[in-house]
Parts: C-alpha cells; structure tokens; sequence
C-alpha cells in the first residue's frame, strides 16, 4: 500500500534556497556522451569503410592486360584492354565475345589456379 505519509512529505518539502540556483552538470558533461557516439561511429564505421574504398582503388589501378576478373553483375572475363583514359575495360568473355564495362564495374580479380606439380 501508499505511505502517505512519505508522498506529504515529499509535497512538502521546503524549496532551494532563492539565492543559490540548483546545480546540474556542466556542458562539458553532458558532452562526454556524444563525444563517445562520434568515436564509435569513427571506428566501427568510417575507418573500415574508408580501408574497403583505399584497397578497391588499389585493386582497381593495378588492373592489366590477361586479368581474370568478374563484374559487379557476375560475369568473368579476361580484361582485354584498358581505354586510354582508363574509364572503360575491354574484357574477353569467350573466344569471339568482347564487352566494354567501366572500370569501377569490376569487382575482384580472380586468382590464377595453382598448377600441380608432378611429384618425382
């Protein structure tokens, strides 16, 4: 059941002195949280994001001539040639099928399957 004798005491309890203003924390304070929401969001999210972006660039411009690749879309092709402006890649999909994509469609590049060697 209710104390009503601790609500009445609550009621009325007497207000802060008028000359002192009650106390709260300080801007600084209340600071700390959303510097630590900042920190995390670096972390957790625009570091690796910009890691992913500085090691696609980098697959990216070591493209050459006779690499297996495959697109954005799935399809794996040997890049053919690479435009002047390096815009556009040329990629060998079959003996007589050649398709022009831009470079950035190009998502990974396959690695050459190693050949077994005759053990002796």
């Amino acid at each position: 059941m209710w104390d009503w004798g601790l609500f009445l005491n609550l009621l009325a309890a007497d207000p802060p002195p008028a000359g002192n203003p009650p106390v709260g924390p300080s801007i600084i304070d209340m600071m700390y949280p959303l510097m630590m929401i900042v920190a995390l969001w670096y972390f957790l999210i625009l570091r690796p994001q910009s890691r992913d972006r500085k090691r696609r660039d980098e697959l990216l411009n070591s493209l050459k001539k006779n690499d297996p690749v495959v697109t954005i879309g799935g399809i794996l092709g040997t890049v053919a040639n690479i435009s002047a402006d390096g815009k556009e890649v040329t990629l060998k999909v079959d003996d007589n099928t050649r398709i022009r994509v831009q470079r950035r469609s190009i998502e990974s590049v396959l690695k050459e399957p190693e050949k077994p060697t005759a053990e002796k």
